[in-house]
């Protein structure tokens, strides 16, 4: 390989979290070409190396090379066909906090990236994460330590839960909202941050849980 094929660079150094780094390498592969070489950046942090490899091997794309730089990891990745993934995820979430939203949010966003089709059914405190502003704060007595919490969270790479569901609305994702959890929480149509989210109940959202090869209840 030679160097001067690598025509795009994501540099992910800094961050911790493998779905922050994919998420920017997938859309700038989004706008090149099959065959075309992007060069990855990150810090020498062990889970890169396992994670890069799963994906290439998930969505079709060849890791080229794998090595340590001076600062950190170095990762050449080529732009490949794709593989069409069939697979699918269902999730409910209930829960508002700062802590609990990062795992399933976490989850589902993995899963879109590796491009299965993702569902997300929100209900209960849930609701209020689909409104523009909302900030979710941490649980119990560390609730005033929240904004603290949640920029340690951004320094390692954990993007808002706002901005995980931006980037799963980006790529494809479906979400719904449980339409009575909407009225006993006070959330209205107008104060949602996307205007095609799907405001329904248990039995609507049903058929996508039995059909998914992995059901999430959070």
């Amino acid at each position: 390989m030679n160097a001067l094929e690598t025509i795009r660079v994501v540099d992910g150094r800094g961050k911790t979290i493998t779905t922050a780094v994919v998420y920017e390498v997938v859309m700038v592969l989004d706008e090149m070409e099959v065959g075309e070489l992007l060069e990855v950046f990150t810090d020498d942090f062990g889970p890169f190396d396992a994670d890069i490899t799963a994906w290439c091997d998930a969505t079709g794309h060849t890791l080229e090379a794998a090595q340590s730089t001076a600062r950190g990891r170095r990762f050449v990745i080529r732009k490949g066909d794709g593989i069409s993934n069939t697979s699918t995820l269902a999730m409910v979430i209930s829960p508002d906090g700062l802590e609990e939203l990062l795992s399933p949010l976490g989850f589902a966003l993995a899963a879109a990236l590796e491009g299965a089709d993702v569902s997300l059914f929100f209900q209960g405190p849930g609701v209020r994460v689909l409104t523009r502003n909302f900030h979710p704060k941490l649980r119990g007595w560390g609730r005033p330590f929240s904004r603290f919490a949640a920029a340690g969270m951004a320094k390692s790479g954990h993007v808002s839960a706002h901005e995980k569901l931006r980037q799963l609305h980006r790529l494809g994702a479906h979400i719904y909202i449980c339409a009575p959890s909407m009225e006993h929480f006070k959330v209205r149509r107008d104060e949602l941050m996307f205007d095609d989210v799907s405001a329904v109940e248990y039995l609507s959202f049903m058929p996508r849980m039995a059909e998914a090869d992995a059901q999430l209840y959070v």
